[in-house]
């Protein structure tokens, strides 16, 4: 792994004890419209590889077990990679310790490539091509992010947002990102590099259930909250108390309607 990607995972709390735990169990999982949409697309009825790169905790790789022939999760994160190793029975699902820079992975190999939530840590210029080398022609990468939550308590969501809008703000003024680095994710990316034919993008929602405990869960399932929190941040600075306070008062599951913004490329 090259030195770059290191520190930032050094940097992002996901080895800390316990995250990969409350990641796999608070975070969203991958909308079911995807698992129907992507094998049309690459015009296949059921892929024969689907690779999933930063594929964490295996939230975005499992659900590939039942829908292809082999899945491979490429994640640099021996803790993350670790816990998805145990919570994963499916024995047609595997992960590479690897970066997806260099996945090891032969050409042509997949006729879907993933990336969930992921790609945003990836520099452009050395990720898409090698998504692009080990698609098959008529292949398809699909990166996916969700960008909103809904649900029907509107004195919960509003605490929800200000502990989000907390939470950039302390960070910035301890200057926690002031080293950091991302690649926001847009179509016109995609496109520049030139490496497919056709590039489109869309959104679409996903229905799940969820609880108070859920809503706090989901909160510190963030690698930038971890962080902050180790910075010496303290949950009432960040509105972490208020949040509690509300997500007491859903002891029950109610749903939760997910945005998401997904990006489709066909090589």
């Amino acid at each position: 792994m090259d030195a770059e990607l290191r520190g930032r995972l050094d940097g992002a709390g996901y080895g800390e004890a316990g995250f990969a735990e409350r990641y796999d169990r608070y975070r969203p999982r991958p909308p079911v419209a995807l698992t129907e949409l992507l094998p049309p697309l690459a015009g296949v009825p059921r892929p024969r590889l689907v690779v999933d790169l930063g594929s964490g905790t295996g939230l975005s790789t499992r659900v590939w077990a039942v829908h292809a022939d082999e899945v491979i999760g490429v994640e640099p994160s021996e803790a993350m990679r670790t816990f998805a190793e145990r919570a994963t029975p499916s024995a047609n699902v595997r992960y590479l310790g690897a970066s997806a820079y260099e996945t090891g992975l032969p050409d042509g190999c997949a006729d879907l490539v993933t990336a969930a939530q992921s790609l945003q840590w990836m520099r452009p210029e050395r990720v898409l091509p090698e998504i692009r080398r080990i698609l098959r022609p008529g292949g398809v990468f699909c990166a996916y992010a969700y960008v909103g939550l809904q649900t029907s308590r509107w004195d919960a969501e509003a605490e929800w947002e200000a502990v989000l809008a907390r939470k950039r703000e302390l960070r910035t003024r301890l200057g926690l990102d002031s080293g950091g680095q991302s690649w926001p994710v847009s179509r016109g990316r995609i496109e520049e590099s030139g490496l497919f034919r056709y590039v489109r993008e869309l959104s679409l929602h996903s229905v799940e259930a969820g609880d108070g405990d859920r809503l706090v869960g989901l909160a510190l399932s963030e690698g930038s909250m971890t962080t902050l929190l180790a910075a010496g941040a303290t949950e009432e600075e960040i509105g972490l108390d208020r949040l509690r306070r509300v997500a007491a008062t859903i002891p029950d599951p109610v749903p939760w309607w997910i945005s998401y913004q997904v990006w489709l490329a066909r090589a």
